[in-house]
């Protein structure tokens, strides 16, 4: 039987999402927790990968079992067992077929900046103190992005995937008080993608560039005529979409 469990995270303290030797994971941490409770190996499968440092509001994992247990009683026994930083939040029984990452129609990220100085929110937020930005220039040049589907400007430079093209369906700014933040959305995302597009689109706020010259980039697929790959701490994967299912009426 194949389960999804819906888990929110902050990243602070963590090397990304992976799995990896000598460093705590997310993955790591669930994982631990569920042979804990079940007494036997058991591997989670994620929609994607976040970097060390990056948070995540929503993010879904699979894993298979063939023994029985309490939806309700299981949420219960992992939290109680994860870092206090890690939130199992709900869990679904899905067809054996499903894939947590395959599957994603939709992924959806938030980039938070704090235009002042924070000590509360030094961990969820890149603080940039007396400067200024044109938010209309900036979300002109955000809306350009909807116009193409290769990203490989924004894309780290060493990465092993078959194709750059992404479909963005939202890139935004909104500005509320002292608080800028990005708001995109996807059907997929390359590695450092919303970070390096964060970066560029400051650039085009401080009018370091021109709107043209955001675009000229784009059509570039060249790194390093991109902007910089703006801090970790910043980032929020908010949502993981999917064709079939929803966590907002899905049933247990």
């Amino acid at each position: 039987m194949r389960y999804f469990i819906e888990i929110a995270y902050k990243g602070t303290d963590f090397h990304g999402w992976q799995k990896q030797p000598n460093a705590s994971s997310v993955q790591h941490e669930i994982q631990q927790a569920l042979y804990k409770v079940f007494g036997e190996e058991i591997e989670i499968s994620g929609a994607g990968r976040t970097d060390a440092g990056v948070h995540a509001k929503q993010i879904f994992a699979h894993f298979d079992t063939t023994i029985l247990f309490d939806k309700k009683d299981f949420t219960y026994r992992i939290n109680s067992m994860i870092p206090h930083t890690i939130l199992i939040k709900n869990i679904y029984k899905v067809l054996d077929e499903t894939h947590a990452r395959f599957d994603a129609t939709h992924r959806s990220y938030e980039y938070h900046i704090h235009l002042d100085h924070n000590p509360f929110l030094l961990d969820t937020t890149w603080q940039l103190y007396n400067r200024e930005f044109d938010v209309s220039k900036m979300n002109q040049a955000a809306d350009i992005l909807l116009k193409y589907t290769n990203f490989k400007a924004f894309s780290k430079s060493r990465t092993d995937v078959k194709t750059y093209d992404c479909t963005i369906s939202k890139a935004e700014w909104i500005l509320s008080g002292n608080d800028l933040t990005f708001y995109i959305t996807a059907n997929r995302f390359l590695r450092n993608m919303v970070r390096a597009i964060v970066g560029t689109l400051l650039e085009v706020g401080e009018e370091k560039l021109s709107i043209d010259d955001f675009e000229k980039i784009i059509l570039s697929q060249d790194r390093s005529k991109a902007g910089l790959s703006v801090p970790a701490q910043g980032l929020f994967l908010t949502e993981v979409g999917y064709a079939f299912f929803s966590s907002k009426d899905a049933k247990n």
